[in-house]
C-alpha cells in the first residue's frame, strides 16, 4: 500500500483514542510516549501535536503493523528509520512514531531502546479515555540531553506547575528568554532527578 509523503501533520486527540481503542482491543500494551504522553499525564491536550509517540514491545511490532496497515497506515521513510524507532502514517497525515523495548536488552540491545522499567508504569487520560504513558519523573527526564526548543519548555513547564515540582535547571534559561538551547547540565539535571526520585 502506498501511502503519500505527508509535509504538515497533525494527530488529533480523537484519533489518538481511536488508535489507542485498536490497541487494546488487539491485546497490544501501548505506552504513550512525546507530547500526547505528556498531554495525558496532565488529562488535558494543551498544545497540537505533529504526531503521536508510542511504546511498544518488541515481540509486539509484527502484530502492530498489521493492525496499523489495516487501518490505512504504512511506513515513511525516514532517514534515521531502525528496527527499534520508525514511524508509520495515512494519507489523512496521522503519524505514529514507533520505539520498541525488550526486558532482556542485555542480550538484545537490537531490540529495543533504553527505557528504564519504571518509566513504563505512567498513566493518564485522553477525552477522559485511560492510558498508559511515560511515568511523570521520567517523562522530565526524558527531556534532556538534546537540543530542545519551545514544545520541550512548554511540556515540563507544565508538568512542573500541575504536579508542584521545581522547574529543572536547563529550563531555566527558557525563562530569561534565551530559546533555544543544548543540554549542557546534564549533571545537575540528574541531581534534581533524584532528588524528585527520592521524594516519590
Amino acid at each position: 500500500m502506498s501511502v503519500n509523503r505527508v509535509d504538515v501533520s497533525d494527530m488529533p486527540a480523537q484519533v489518538v483514542v481511536k488508535l489507542v481503542q485498536l490497541f487494546d482491543q488487539a491485546g497490544i500494551e501501548v505506552i504513550l510516549d512525546g507530547g500526547w504522553g505528556v498531554d495525558a499525564l496532565l488529562g488535558e491536550q494543551t498544545r497540537p501535536h505533529a504526531d503521536l509517540d508510542i511504546v511498544i514491545a518488541y515481540q509486539d511490532v509484527p502484530k502492530l503493523r498489521t493492525l496499523l496497515e489495516a487501518n490505512g497506515y504504512a511506513d515513511i521513510p525516514r532517514p534515521d528509520t531502525r528496527m527499534v524507532n520508525f514511524v508509520m502514517g495515512d494519507n489523512f497525515k496521522h503519524l505514529v512514531d514507533i520505539h520498541t523495548y525488550t526486558a532482556d536488552r542485555l542480550n538484545h540491545p537490537e531490540q529495543g531502546l533504553d527505557y528504564p522499567p519504571e518509566s513504563l508504569n505512567g498513566v493518564g487520560s485522553i477525552l477522559e479515555y485511560h492510558v498508559r504513558c511515560i511515568d511523570l519523573v521520567n517523562m522530565i527526564n526524558f527531556h534532556w540531553g538534546y537540543t530542545l526548543d519551545e514544545n520541550d519548555f512548554h511540556d515540563v513547564k507544565a508538568l512542573c506547575e500541575r504536579f508542584d515540582m521545581p522547574l529543572p535547571p536547563e529550563f531555566a534559561r527558557f525563562e530569561r528568554g534565551t530559546g533555544r538551547t543544548n543540554s549542557d547540565d546534564k549533571g545537575e539535571a540528574d541531581t534534581f532527578l533524584q532528588v524528585k526520585n527520592a521524594d516519590r
